[in-house]
């Protein structure tokens, strides 16, 4: 038979026993808590990810935003570089041939003659040589002459703020078709990610999935950035010209809503060495 002390003691060790399984119950269900917001975290994540996505690409096959691999610490010797531009018969072409391999780190600036006045966007040839290089040999075969910027996207629309152009079939009309799909039939992989903070005034590549650029460009008239992941190569940026995208942004959309009722066509696109 149990004497006082020993009830005690034994009542005592009950006692501390149940502490301690509820302790140990209640941090366990702190940290099923935590691995569940942590989830939660990421699925908001990838959701703004996904919609950042979407905005940029829409239904086109090859402006679309896309993945890409993470930017590389070491800095970038474009004297080293050796461009390669892949054929890529996807979407509609038009083929001109395909860029040297050698970049041209002389072009430095990219005018665009359009009708609705002149762009001038000052490039960056040592961040971004093989994008640079192939507007450059583009614009030396006229390719751009006579076509036109066939998406427009605003922060009411779909939360950016862009003029996207560079799709030598697009019509820009209103009626959707195969605008967006267009490009010189090759492609290219992507540079200077991270490199530059999607501003207002940056020009960058329009993609349809990682190192898939091709002749499509977008460039961006508003301030917020946040639901543009660093997936897209920035490859310059509009000295002049800035008042021309924000009538086109005012002017808003034709029927599709998509292509911009204040039409952009590009005339003529001059590469040379920064005046």
């Amino acid at each position: 038979m149990a004497t006082g002390k020993e009830r005690q003691r034994q009542l005592a060790r009950e006692h501390y026993e149940r502490q301690m399984q509820r302790r140990i119950e209640r941090q366990a269900k702190t940290k099923r808590n935590a691995v569940i917001g942590s989830t939660i975290g990421v699925v908001v994540v990838i959701g703004g990810v996904v919609a950042a996505v979407t905005l940029l690409g829409g239904g086109d096959s090859r402006p679309q935003a896309a993945s890409s691999p993470s930017p590389s610490s070491s800095p970038l010797d474009a004297t080293k570089v050796s461009c390669s531009y892949p054929e890529d018969a996807k979407g509609v072409t038009k083929k001109v041939g395909t860029p040297p391999s050698k970049p041209d780190l002389t072009a430095t600036q990219m005018r665009l003659g359009t009708s609705q006045g002149e762009i001038v966007v000052d490039m960056q040839p040592m961040k971004a040589p093989c994008t640079v290089n192939s507007f450059a040999f583009l614009a030396g075969k006229d390719y751009f002459d006579g076509t036109s910027c066939h998406r427009l996207v605003t922060p009411e629309t779909g939360g950016l703020a862009i003029l996207q152009c560079g799709d030598p079939k697009a019509k820009a009309d209103g009626k959707g078709g195969t605008d967006g799909q267009g490009g010189p039939g090759y492609s290219f992989a992507d540079e200077n990610l991270g490199g530059m903070p999607y501003g207002r005034g940056v020009v960058a590549m329009a993609n349809s999935g990682e190192n898939t650029n091709g002749s499509q460009f977008f460039l961006i008239f508003g301030d917020e950035t946040k639901s543009l992941p660093p997936k897209y190569t920035p490859f310059g940026t509009v000295s002049k010209g800035m008042d021309i995208l924000d009538k086109v942004a005012k002017g808003g959309f034709l029927a599709d809503n998509t292509a911009p009722k204040v039409k952009v066509q590009i005339k003529d696109v001059t590469i040379s060495g920064k005046s």
